[in-house]
């Protein structure tokens, strides 16, 4: 068995062919057998020659042929390194089978054409013209061990000279295919090709499609909070003016200590109320994308004047430790401060009531670190990985556009956004601005 293994491996090397090349063996096999059929019929009907030596010879064509059609089948080709040797195996097989049939005048000396066919569609041109000597050869000794006559030798010159006609012309219809088949593999790659690269833009273009609608989705909700902000705080403003000429009007009349006092207290809430309406105004105020020097304190205390009135704001701890001698990093303020309100919203999010929530602001070499830090559920890293993706939420009230639009102006920037968290443990989300305007950072989830 190992050496029977052996052989098969010497006969078809492992050497993966190409494609063309198998096909090209295909059709030789599919040769082979056409000859085997007809040589078979030749010799056991047509009744001339040495039919037991001719039967011999075709039956190790036969075995030949069935190990090279077994080689096939399995994507080998049979003698592949060696086309020499096959040349002059066939070249002796067809001598053979002419001799012992009718001589020079055998039809089995036309199989010297296919040989030459299937030599030319398999291998270079040398190899072909190589054939072409050995046929040649072949015949030679033939024509040279039968009767030597005036009709012998013209029928063995014609049959040398079609030989080489046939030579020239397979060998020049091969090259032809063998190119026309080279152009076709590179026009197929270069489709292939550019099919890939359509799919890439298609790709990129369907996110950035996503991107834009996201975007504006989240400012058409933005813009719906802001109207409905405006229009609380326009029908509570004017009750709330009619309740303060009052009270006035009753600290005109000189009222006892008593009411003075609760009137004092009134007209305290009342200012308050007005400061929370101030706030609420602030907010639905139309964005500005006016870019300047944006003080980072400013943003935070802004955001969290915000915070606040969302709902759970006041059971949570807000707390923030800022630098004090923070420099100012340019940029547009209404973004900067959309970016900690929208980090504030989800840390609220994540912790439940009395959770404490943590900003810190810092100054670190040639950068600023912007921290929002919760005590929440955390995250886990499959999470992590998409949270800054579109559409993409935990939460049953959430639209998953919060981080994206986060991370969208964060990057406009020039900044970088990073997610530290453990389940359980809380989660951090930290902001590096550089100073320098020609640092440039990417966005990335750690």
């Amino acid at each position: 068995m190992i050496a029977t293994r052996n052989l098969y491996d010497w006969l078809a090397p492992r050497a993966s062919p190409q494609l063309q090349e198998l096909q090209a063996e295909s059709i030789a096999v599919s040769i082979r057998w056409f000859g085997l059929v007809v040589g078979g019929l030749l010799t056991n009907i047509g009744g001339a020659g040495h039919s037991t030596y001719l039967n011999i010879i075709l039956a190790l064509g036969l075995l030949f042929t069935s190990i090279d059609t077994i080689c096939s089948v399995r994507g080998r080709v049979l003698l592949r390194d060696f086309p020499l040797l096959v040349a002059l195996m066939e070249a002796l097989f067809i001598g053979l089978l002419c001799f012992y049939h009718t001589g020079l005048d055998s039809p089995f000396r036309f199989y010297y054409l296919l040989s030459l066919i299937c030599c030319a569609i398999r291998y270079s041109p040398g190899t072909t013209f190589a054939t072409c000597g050995f046929d040649c050869l072949s015949y030679t000794v033939l024509w040279a061990t039968t009767q030597n006559t005036t009709d012998s030798l013209s029928l063995y010159l014609l049959t040398l000279v079609i030989l080489v006609w046939v030579t020239l012309a397979a060998g020049a219809l091969a090259r032809l295919l063998k190119r026309n088949s080279a152009q076709l593999q590179l026009l197929n790659a270069q489709l292939q090709e550019n099919q890939v690269m359509l799919e890439t833009r298609i790709a990129e273009r369907t996110r950035e499609l996503e991107a834009t609608q996201a975007q504006v989705l989240h400012q058409e909700k933005m813009a719906a909070f802001g109207l409905l902000a405006a229009g609380i705080a326009h029908e509570v403003g004017n009750p709330l003016t009619s309740i303060s000429n009052v009270i006035q009007m009753l600290e005109r009349r000189e009222p006892d200590n008593y009411t003075q006092e609760k009137l004092g207290l009134v007209t305290g809430q009342l200012a308050r109320i007005q400061g929370t309406l101030r706030e609420l105004l602030t907010f639905s105020r139309p964005a500005s994308d006016q870019h300047g020097s944006v003080n980072l304190s400013e943003v935070v205390q802004e955001a969290l004047c915000f915070a606040k009135y969302y709902r759970g704001g006041t059971n949570r701890k807000l707390e923030a430790h800022l630098d004090p001698d923070l420099p100012k990093i340019p940029g547009v303020r209404d973004q900067l401060v959309q970016v900690v309100f929208n980090l504030l919203l989800n840390a609220m999010d994540a912790t439940g009531k009395g959770g404490c929530i943590t900003i810190t602001a810092r100054l670190e070499a040639d950068a600023i670190y912007l921290g929002v830090r919760d005590d929440g559920h955390g995250v886990t890293p499959e999470t992590r990985a998409a949270l800054f993706r579109p559409y993409f939420t935990t939460k049953p009230h959430g639209t998953g556009l919060g981080l994206f639009v986060v991370q969208q102006i964060v990057a406009k920037h020039r900044g970088r956004i990073d997610v530290e968290s453990a389940v359980g443990c809380g989660a951090t989300f930290t902001i590096r601005f550089p100073l320098n305007v020609g640092q440039a950072e990417t966005y990335y989830a750690a």
